[in-house]
């Protein structure tokens, strides 16, 4: 699969140099883990340069989304992680 976009290009390009992330799972119990939909295994790590800019980004993603209605809840956890680790 190519680079669909610039965003994904600047993901892909680089990741070796950063050192600070962000995992990002789904709880078991999500329905999202259905097998036909992202799978019981299904995780996603976004890296940092620093990690001031990591735990700005965390902060960021435990807000609630502008686009969700009020009430609704995202179901992922988020875990701080360094390539160090």
């Amino acid at each position: 699969m190519g680079v669909l976009n610039r965003s994904n290009a600047m993901m892909i390009t680089g990741m070796a140099d950063k050192r600070y992330g962000i995992l990002v799972q789904m709880p078991e119990n999500d329905p999202m883990n259905a097998p036909h939909l992202l799978g019981d295994q299904w995780s996603r790590t976004r890296w940092y340069d620093t990690e001031a800019a990591r735990d700005v980004a965390f902060d960021d993603m435990l807000r609630q989304p502008r686009n969700y209605r009020i009430g609704d809840i995202p179901s992922i956890r988020l875990s701080k992680v360094s390539s160090d680790d």
